[in-house]
């Protein structure tokens, strides 16, 4: 038996319906954002928000927030 051909969009919609149903939106969603590419230049907002800074700096900043967390 062969299945005939839909429209991509077909497929996709009568995808999401199947997914909902079995699995709920939450996990829907879960599963969709698994295909998300994002968006922007991670290296070049890195690059700001790091540029004054070296290693030795962002692992202190890291603990000090660390240890500002625990009570």
């Amino acid at each position: 038996m062969s299945a005939a051909l839909m429209p991509l969009t077909e497929v996709t919609t009568s995808a999401i319906q199947l997914l909902l149903k079995e699995m709920g939106i939450v996990n829907t969603l879960r599963f969709i954002n698994q295909f998300n590419t994002g968006f922007g230049n991670y290296t070049e907002e890195r690059d700001e928000l790091f540029r004054d800074m070296t290693v030795d700096d962002i692992v202190k900043e890291i603990q000090g927030e660390t240890k500002q967390q625990r009570p």
